[in-house]
């Protein structure tokens, strides 16, 4: 017997949309290579959640949905990070999807809400604050052996809560086993979110000393000079002097 061949491009599915019986699409937060991301609400409880719906032929026999599912447990303790709950499979036009369900996030991707902002920046005082918290996050994530590889404005998830940030990161974990250059790679990508944070090339002559001392006008080499560890950065902002 031939084996069939699964495959799905988009979801695409609409608010309303059940699944399972037991959550209920409310609205579609993104998407990637992978597959998509919904916000959800547990039909029984009423509580929200998200739910990751993994395209089967980017998840053969489940593997790359079970080693992030994996990978979310081992790293629950870093703050940065969503919480998972458990996996689902439901079928969809007669294909076997796996989903993957989590906490969900209030806030909004780092580029939606920087484009919202006067000057579409944050000032140099709340860039320092934001950049404080993803490095802490980023060194707990380190520190386990693990590292994002892929870190930009469109997948960190914040909200402002009076002088400072929550933000949360999406779709970590690229599936090789780390290396140093790949936790360097995580460090100019975070100096280069703090770099657009406060405006990009357009603000950068501008900026005062201690914006450009962190940014190092983006050359990788003077970044890494400076900062070898994720916790240099964090140590940095600790003791810096204005």
């Amino acid at each position: 017997m031939k084996k069939r061949n699964y495959r799905i491009d988009c979801f695409d599915l609409p608010s309303g949309f059940r699944i399972l019986n037991k959550y209920k699409v409310v609205s579609k937060l993104g998407g990637g290579w992978e597959g998509e991301v919904y916000r959800i609400v547990e039909m029984r409880t009423g509580i929200e959640r998200a739910a990751k719906l993994f395209y089967p032929q980017r998840n053969l026999a489940n593997r790359a949905s079970r080693r992030y599912a994996k990978k979310l447990h081992k790293l629950r303790n870093c703050s940065l990070l969503i919480q998972y709950h458990t996996e689902e499979r439901f079928r969809f036009n007669d294909i076997p999807v796996t989903i993957l369900i989590s906490e969900y996030v209030e806030g909004r991707p780092l580029s939606e809400f920087i484009r919202e902002l006067p000057g579409r920046r944050l000032s140099t005082f709340e860039a320092l604050h934001l950049l404080y918290v993803l490095a802490i996050g980023m060194e707990q994530i380190h520190r386990e052996g693990e590292y994002h590889g892929d870190l930009h404005l469109e997948n960190i998830i914040t909200k402002r809560v009076g002088l400072t940030f929550e933000p949360k990161i999406f779709d970590p974990f690229h599936w090789e086993t780390p290396k140093a250059e790949n936790k360097q790679e995580d460090i100019c990508d975070l100096i280069r979110v703090f770099y657009e944070i406060l405006g990009g090339a357009r603000t950068y002559r501008r900026q005062p000393e201690v914006v450009k001392f962190i940014c190092c006008g983006l050359k990788r080499s003077l970044i890494l000079r400076k900062f070898r560890k994720m916790s240099h950065i964090r140590k940095y902002l600790e003791t810096m002097e204005w």
